[in-house]
């Protein structure tokens, strides 16, 4: 398989369909996500969001069977963002004792207790955030998202538009992916200028196939009788014994962390 057909293929639905957790309570998952975010981002020392992290990894692998090197490849892309902003604030935020320092052309550049300290803070808030909404994407179907979402009461046209942009987003990328590959065997991007061009056409393309693609939505819905209201089909999975039990022993562990280790700091 090419890397074109890799990039189209290997989509966060793929992996969720086909993982275990699929077929999980949703709303039990969706509760696990929603606490583990509020308790780390309330958190005041870096431990409590860590083990957070470390906890939602180790589910969406182990029980989610989700690939280790899909998962990290999958972490690496915000991580760079994440590590930039952690060196700016442990170089210009903070206060206390310096612990490495240098010179620049007259400017001193330092890092302090308390800028290390607030680093490492949101460089585990972010891990912990990013880890928990990727065990939300990796174990539960878009689909089945949206029909939780609709049984929360959020409005009709909401859930709607938004479950059609995100059906399409993968439509139009494939056909990007096409256009851009026929051009390419063509030399369409052998040098600065033809690649511009190429790329003019590529976005000209698009929006002209996006629009034809509309038109087609629309008479095909039309035609089976759309009233303006799209059915949801939700699957009932009961929460069993064990996971609820397993939940509460999470709850609790992650609770007592986050009480125990409130005025922890590193240096």
């Amino acid at each position: 398989m090419d890397r074109q057909a890799i990039c189209i293929t290997n989509i966060l639905d793929d992996y969720a369909l086909l993982s275990p957790l699929r077929y999980r309570n949703n709303y039990l998952k969706i509760g696990i996500v929603t606490f583990g975010l509020l308790m780390g981002v309330s958190s005041t020392s870096p431990i409590t969001p860590i083990l957070i992290a470390l906890s939602m990894f180790l589910a969406t692998v182990l029980f989610g069977a989700i690939p280790v090197r899909f998962y990290l490849k999958l972490l690496s892309a915000p991580a760079v963002f994440v590590l930039l902003s952690v060196v700016v604030i442990a170089f210009f935020f903070g206060t206390g004792g310096e612990l490495f320092g240098f010179d620049i052309l007259g400017y001193r550049f330092s890092i302090n207790t308390g800028g290390l300290n607030m680093a490492l803070l949101v460089l585990a808030r972010t891990l912990s955030g990013m880890t928990c909404l990727f065990f939300l994407a990796l174990t539960t179907p878009m689909v089945e998202l949206f029909s939780v979402l609709k049984t929360m009461k959020l409005p009709d046209s909401f859930i709607e538009i938004s479950m059609m942009m995100y059906r399409y987003i993968f439509v139009f990328l494939e056909v990007a992916w096409s256009i851009r590959y026929a051009q390419n065997v063509r030399l369409g991007y052998r040098d600065w200028w033809t690649s511009l061009r190429s790329l003019a056409m590529l976005c000209t393309t698009l929006f002209l196939r996006s629009w034809e693609q509309g038109e087609k939505i629309f008479v095909s819905m039309s035609s089976r009788c759309y009233d303006g209201k799209l059915v949801f089909f939700e699957e009932r999975r009961p929460i069993r014994i064990n996971e609820m039990m397993l939940t509460c022993l999470y709850v609790a562990a992650i609770t007592l962390v986050w009480y125990s280790t409130r005025d922890f700091v590193f240096v």
